[in-house]
């Protein structure tokens, strides 16, 4: 059997730019999106959806990039962490997660902004409770979740723009 065979074509949109190219048909998008357009920051972790580390926007819903079949995100819009920054500047999001020292490892961190991300796009003033919920399927090993839940606080306060 040819490697072709194992493959598909599909066209997804990721941060704005289209791209056509073929993947196999048992690669997550967390694979394509990592090995094959080598966007780094999406972190593969746990590989079964519980630590929300490869957390991505599909057509404007949070995802866990390692429970997606690549085939499945064709004729998509893909919104990863690299895409969060404009013209090489932070985004608010980002900017508050440093300045508020919700960066330790960083290894969630990607998961984090993504899941902060769409949670402020649904719902520009979060109360303490909205954002505990919005990034439940998110978790952090160094224990910064006081310091994530201020950062989305003070975008959503204006305290970020």
């Amino acid at each position: 059997m040819s490697g072709m065979a194992n493959t598909l074509p599909i066209e997804i949109t990721v941060n704005g730019r289209r791209r056509a190219l073929r993947v196999a048909v048992h690669h997550t998008l967390l694979d394509v999106l990592r090995d094959d357009l080598r966007l780094t920051g999406t972190k593969e972790c746990c590989l079964v959806g519980e630590c929300g580390a490869c957390t991505v926007m599909v057509d404007g819903r949070i995802v866990d990039s390692c429970l997606m079949l690549a085939v499945e995100a064709d004729g998509a819009e893909i919104l990863t962490v690299e895409g969060l920054a404009e013209n090489g500047r932070l985004s608010p999001l980002q900017q508050a997660f440093l300045d508020k020292g919700a960066v330790q490892c960083g290894f969630c961190t990607p998961g984090q902004l993504m899941a902060s991300h769409a949670l402020l796009e649904a719902n520009p003033n979060p109360s303490l409770d909205d954002i505990q919920e919005g990034l439940a399927g998110n978790l952090c090993r160094c224990g910064c979740y006081v310091q994530i839940t201020d950062a989305v606080l003070s975008v959503a306060e204006g305290g970020h723009r």
